[in-house]
């Protein structure tokens, strides 16, 4: 027996491997075939065992993992797990449900910019002085005020009261004024945003109006009223000894001004308004008097009752179209109050 041969058979008794026969040593030993993705080695010198092999794909060995009889085995590849498809929304339901597929989609149409113009021009930080002249037919010399109320006297005065105006007054004291506010209930919370004023100035109806635009510019525009009124101004409005007037006067105190209504005389169209017609008109609202007595007949007109909501809506950024609405409303008042001042009193002297 060769030298090789011995060494063969020695190995393979320490194996444990059966002992083959003299006869046996030239015929060689069956390998198994090698795993699919391994490559065979060549045989190590000296006719050793071949027990290792080379992945093809250039594998570390350290990446074969022994199997459970001793062989080592390739170590499955890890792979992601394959997300699952999400079943297509039948057409029926697309439609019922107002789906449209994004490829035809309209593309977004830009929001046009508001519009921030406020009638008037700024005479201070915040605050839109506007002035309108209105050509008036007949501007009365004087009007005895206590035909307008209808009654001989004057009504008696409560605490605080203003004095009411008595006999014939010269029609370039009257200023008739009007305020829109951001609420109807008064208090301290309410305040002005707008105070409008009418008088017969120079042959013709002039009409003036203040507009904040920020609530910082609330006491330029009450100062600027302020320099509008003398000592013998006697004051025109509808409801305004109950609503407009204490709403000025409270807006005057937190502002730490001087409250310019003090002490004048105010003369109140609604209280012979209802003296005499209440109960033949359904109310006595401005609109109802104003219609009834003057054949004003307002059109594209925004309520009083939508002021509050137009001025804060341009606070936050809005658009400005209904708080210039809001001042032709204004504006409408004013005049009315003139017609109206008219109309009821007689003119004397």
């Amino acid at each position: 027996m060769s030298g090789l041969a011995r060494r063969l058979r020695a190995l393979r008794q320490q194996a444990g491997g059966a002992t083959l026969g003299a006869g046996a040593a030239t015929v060689p030993s069956a390998r198994p075939l090698p795993a699919a993705g391994v490559e065979p080695r060549a045989p190590r010198a000296g006719g050793g065992p071949d027990v290792d092999a080379v992945p093809r794909d250039g594998r570390a060995l350290d990446e074969l993992a022994p199997g459970p009889t001793g062989a080592r085995l390739l170590a499955a590849p890890t792979q992601a797990p394959t997300p699952a498809r999400r079943p297509p929304v039948p057409e029926e339901l697309r439609r019922l449900l107002g789906v449209r597929n994004r490829t035809g989609m309209p593309a977004p149409r830009s929001r046009a910019a508001p519009d921030r113009r406020v009638d008037g021009e700024e005479i201070a930080p915040g605050l839109r002085y506007l002035e309108q002249r209105f050509a008036w037919a007949r501007i009365p010399h004087a009007i005895d005020c206590c035909r307008v109320r209808g009654t001989p006297r004057p009504p008696p005065l409560g605490a605080n009261s203003a004095p009411h105006p008595v006999g014939a007054v010269a029609g370039a004291r009257f200023l008739a004024f009007d305020t829109e506010t951001t609420g109807l209930a008064g208090g301290t919370g309410t305040r002005a945003f707008m105070i409008g004023a009418a008088d017969w100035h120079e042959g013709a109806l002039r009409l003036r109006q203040l507009t904040i635009t920020t609530l910082g510019a609330e006491a330029a525009m009450l100062r600027t009223f302020a320099t509008w009124l003398r000592a013998d101004t006697v004051l025109v409005s509808y409801n305004g000894r109950s609503y407009d007037a204490p709403l000025l006067a409270t807006r005057y105190r937190l502002a730490r001004l001087a409250n310019p209504l003090a002490g004048l005389a105010h003369l109140d169209l609604l209280h012979p308004v209802r003296r005499r017609w209440r109960g033949i008109w359904p109310n006595c609202r401005l609109a109802t008097a104003e219609r009834e007595l003057l054949g004003v007949l307002r059109e594209d007109d925004l309520p009083g009752a939508e002021a509050p909501r137009a001025w804060l809506d341009y606070l936050r950024g809005g658009d400005a179209r209904d708080l210039r609405r809001v001042g032709a409303h204004n504006a409408q008042d004013l005049r009315s109050l003139g017609g109206l001042l008219e109309r009821l009193g007689a003119e004397a002297g």
